[in-house]
């Protein structure tokens, strides 16, 4: 599929969903994460190159063109959420104009390059309270946020509730799940 987007929507392959929620599931042993996570991770790679997908991922793995270099900036980005940057020095990373960046970055993310590193900040700091049993002030600290009221203020604007009550609301929904 040739849209000329870099994000487009299809039907999740019942493949995909399943490693998708045993990857997820490792959370609830977290001994088990370091020997099956790159199982299913491998998994996933595989039912996303071979799904409905498989062309833009592709397009963005090799580097073609635009989505390439966005791919490199997000590459970035996710390697370094947790320090400070500039959007001038991110888009010399990724060999484009800042005007550039926003644009085509904006194209593939629906989201600026720093709204994209506050919702890898904020979905890690969840990652932490809930697989690792952090309190919300040094899960937001160990992501790259200063300070913890500005943290919990963002992380409830995504995630609906403040971080703790969250974290117990998904539980008791993981625990309904099981029953």
């Amino acid at each position: 599929m040739e849209s000329g987007l870099g994000l487009s929507l299809s039907p999740i392959d019942p493949g995909l969903l399943d490693a998708v929620v045993r990857l997820l599931r490792l959370l609830e042993t977290p001994r088990d994460i370091g020997v099956l996570a790159p199982l299913a991770e491998r998994e996933i790679l595989y039912r996303l190159l071979t799904g409905d997908q498989a062309q833009t991922i592709r397009r963005i793995a090799l580097s073609e063109g635009k989505l390439g270099q966005v791919g490199r900036a997000i590459g970035w980005i996710r390697d370094h959420y947790r320090e400070p940057f500039s959007v001038e020095a991110l888009a010399s990373e990724a060999r484009m104009s800042t005007s550039a960046l926003h644009h085509h970055f904006k194209a593939v993310t629906n989201m600026s390059p720093l709204q994209y590193q506050k919702r890898l900040r904020l979905q890690e700091a969840r990652r932490l309270i809930l697989g690792s049993s952090l309190d919300a002030a040094t899960a937001g600290l160990s992501v790259g946020y200063g300070s913890p009221s500005q943290f919990s203020r963002e992380y409830g604007r995504l995630f609906g509730a403040p971080p703790m009550r969250d974290a117990e609301g998904l539980k008791a929904s993981l625990l309904r799940q099981e029953v």
